[in-house]
This record gives C-alpha cells, structure tokens and sequence, in this order.
C-alpha cells in the first residue's frame, strides 16, 4: 500500500485496513516548549485515548515533519517498472510527462529462493552492517537520487530531475522517495526474487539519518535499521542543543542546515528556536510504529549525540508502550568502536530484529540499553518528559 502524504489542510492517511480522516495542517502557530513535545496530544490539546486516534494523530506527526523539516513527499507517481538481470534491478518512474531510471545493485543469498521471494535489505550506499545468510541486500545509491555534497548540491539529483529544483523536498525526502519506488518495483516485478511483505532499509551516519525517514515515512517497511545516525536521526534536537549546553562537541541543527542539504530549506527558519517546533525527532521514531526499529549508537563518537539518542528513543519508546508492543523498538548504545564499524558484540541484537521482522520467526527483541557515557551530560527523563504514557486500545 502506497502512503500518499501531500501536506493539505485535511488529509486521509491509509493504513492497513483502516482509514482515519483528521486535520493535518503542516504548521501549528504559538507553539513553545522547552521539553520533548508529548506524541500523545492531538495539536488541538485533546489527548490520544485509542488505537483510533493514534492514527489520526499519526497523521498530523507526518504533516508535521514535512511542513518544518523534510518539505513534502509527492503523490504516488503514474509509473513504476522495473527490470532484472543478472544482480541488477532497474527502476523507472514515469510522473508529469517525464522519466528517470536508477540502477539497484543486489546481492542475493545462496541457494532457492522461497516462493515469497528473499527477504531483503534496502542498504543507502552499502551496508556496513552484518546481513545474515537467507536475506538480499540491495545497495541504493541515494545520493544519485538527492545530492548531498553541500548545501549547494540542493535540489540535484534524480528526483529533482522528475518533479524540479524548486521542489521543497529535501534530501532525505528525495531518498525516501526512491526506497518506496524500490518497493513499488518489487511488488510489480517477481522476477527481482524479493519478498516486497519482507523490507528492511539500513543506512550509517547520514544514511542512517535518511533510513529512518524512509522507514517513518512508507508503512511497506518492516524493519528499520538506523546506526549512527546523530542529529536529524534517532537523536531529538532539542537534546542535541542541551548537550552543546552542557559542553559538548555535538552536532546540532543550527550547524546541520550549514553542512548539507539533507533537511529543506524551510527548516533554517527554526533552528535558532527550537522551542518552537511542536515535534521532536522521538516523533519521528514514533511513526515507525508498531512495525521493527531498533537504533545503533556510538558514544566513542562525541558528534553523534549519545544522551540525546538516548533520550530521543527513550521518549520514543513510550508510543511502542502504549500500543502493546515495546518489544518491537529496540537500541543500543555502545563505544569501543570508529564510526560506522560495526561491533561483533551487537550482531545477536541485529539477527534478532531481523529473523522477527524479516523471517518471520517467534524470537525474543527485548533490548534497550546504553552504556550511559556521555561526555559530561546527564539524562533526566523528568525534565524532558513531562507526559503521561496512556494505553491504546
């Protein structure tokens, strides 16, 4: 199922079965708080009391999102087709008269192919995780699709191609585009071999910044693997601003709008004041559920934002509560490692998201820890989390 999220006054947001049609305006005006704005108040001031009306709210977290950070997502374009041959998938969009086509290198495990198709990870770049034998692992080369060399490079790319430079989406937008297009081509073409009912999409550092959008933003994503993804991914701004408070080196949004065009160009209007911001980016890891998450930290890497990563996913981790599945949101915090290598002693945390969500197994993903070292800053979740967690039915 496509997710069409178009930021209009009142939208309808399709999920599964289920349609809830609620106001999503892209913007709320008069909004100030200091501490991580609660997922369950509807912009209103109304409470979330019911399965029903986390979906609705939902929706307005998507609105949201694009109105300030991300710019907004196109509508399911006309066309998508693809072609396979050999390791290589072949996707081309038709939308507006006009065509782009990108190349999908795929790495496919030995053996048959189960009826369903392989289940397969959708890798920014390259993974530089461990893939388990009996996944696929496709390699998208996301910066053909938005560029991401500067924040001259913004509105280049194949997506910029398609639907123009003064479009007001951003990079991570552009990337999260091309991870649907994938799975659109893979529900269309069953010669890929890949199971479209069984994605994941990993990325590292910026990647995984953009991973977690692409896993936030299409509800056909099964598993979303972020590692290392700092500021503008499983980190919360607000939290960021105090670590660099507190003293330390970390990335912040006011330096992240100088560094690159990943967020659109709407959102330097509020990086001076983020108080402002009626979300934060626990909102984001929120729209991910029920389905799998589990975020990979390095507190070696003071750039990173350690307790803000931990505090965002803590934050985060009340939505998965609330809905009756906290075992589907996983992290883990560690150091000992350089950025983007992996640690041997993570991999049994990573198969276990992965046989749940990807192979379907009846496995334990019980894990959230930190090793607590963040350079100075400390973690108080009563001034930052000053909401009550309801219970969904």
């Amino acid at each position: 199922m496509k997710l069409i999220t178009a930021l209009l006054a009142t939208a309808t947001l399709l999920k599964g079965a289920f349609a809830q049609t609620c106001d999503t305006p892209a913007t709320v005006s008069g909004y100030s708080n200091s501490a991580l704005p609660d997922p369950f108040t509807f912009n209103d001031g109304t409470p979330v009391q019911t399965a029903e009306d986390w979906e609705c709210r939902r929706s307005q977290i998507l609105a949201l999102i694009q109105g300030y950070e991300s710019g907004a997502m196109p509508a399911a374009p006309e066309s998508v087709t693809a072609t396979v041959s050999g390791n290589s998938l072949v996707v081309t969009v038709s939308d507006g008269g006009k065509s782009i086509s990108f190349n999908n290198s795929i790495t496919y495990p030995s053996g048959t192919a189960p009826a369903a198709g392989w289940p397969v990870i959708i890798a920014y770049e390259y993974p530089s995780l461990p893939i388990p034998s009996g996944v696929a692992t496709l390699s998208f080369q996301n910066s053909n699709m938005g560029r991401q060399d500067s924040t001259s490079s913004r509105g280049q790319g194949l997506f910029y191609d398609l639907y123009g430079s003064s479009s007001n989406a951003s990079a991570m937008t552009a990337w999260s585009w091309g991870v649907s297009r994938i799975i659109d081509a893979l529900e269309a073409t069953p010669a890929a071999k890949l199971n479209p009912a069984a994605v994941g999409v990993t990325g590292c550092s910026r990647n995984g910044k953009g991973a977690l959008m692409a896993g936030a933003l299409d509800t056909r994503v099964a598993l979303t693997l972020p590692q290392e993804s700092g500021s503008g991914g499983d980190a919360c701004w607000r939290l960021s601003r105090y670590e660099e408070q507190q003293g330390s080196s970390v990335q912040t949004a006011t330096e992240i709008v100088g560094e690159n065009c990943w967020f659109s160009a709407n959102f330097n209007n509020y990086v001076n004041n983020l108080d402002t911001l009626p979300y934060d980016h626990h909102f984001l890891a929120a729209l991910v559920a029920p389905r799998g998450l589990i975020s990979y930290a390095n507190t070696d890497y003071v750039w990173l934002s350690g307790m803000s990563s931990f505090g965002c996913m803590t934050a985060a981790h009340e939505v998965y509560e609330a809905l009756g599945v906290p075992e589907n949101h996983g992290f883990e915090q560690v150091g000992g490692h350089s950025h983007c290598q992996w640690p041997a002693s993570l991999t049994p945390t990573l198969n276990a998201f992965i046989n749940k969500f990807l192979l379907g197994q009846d496995v334990s993903t019980d894990y959230f820890e930190s090793n607590m070292q963040f350079n100075g800053a400390s973690w108080s979740e009563s001034q930052w989390i000053d909401w009550e967690t309801p219970t969904l039915t």
